[in-house]
């Protein structure tokens, strides 16, 4: 089956303030945005949603939540990235090749704590 694009989607609590983070800090573009309280970005791979859900959902975020990865082209593009965002993100971890993985990357968190890795996998 050849599927031509996927969406996730992950409850936030505050979806303007969810909307400024990837839209205005990160440079993901929104693709759609449904009712007050939900937007679909690009990220160039696929797409992710968010939703402030009426129900008062939490978000899946904490030690043990989502890790939300965007990949880039060569380590030189990671270093690059996070120097325009560390002065305006939380880092959560700074460059630096993985330990388990073969990656090289590094970790910001968003307004409701998921982690947020641009990364170059190894080929």
């Amino acid at each position: 089956m050849n599927t031509p694009s996927s969406i996730i989607f992950l409850p936030c609590t505050d979806i303007e303030v969810t909307l400024f983070f990837y839209r205005d800090r990160l440079g993901l573009s929104v693709v759609q945005k449904q009712g007050e309280n939900l937007y679909i970005f690009d990220t160039g791979y696929g797409y992710i949603g968010f939703c402030q859900y009426k129900d008062g959902r939490a978000p899946l975020s904490g030690p043990h939540g989502v890790c939300i990865s965007l990949n880039l082209p060569d380590n030189q593009a990671v270093l690059a990235r996070f120097d325009e965002l560390k002065e305006n993100c939380e880092v959560y971890r700074a460059p630096a090749v993985h330990p388990d993985f073969h990656v090289y990357s590094f970790f910001i968190l968003d307004p409701d704590g998921y982690l947020v890795e641009y990364q170059k996998i190894a080929g």
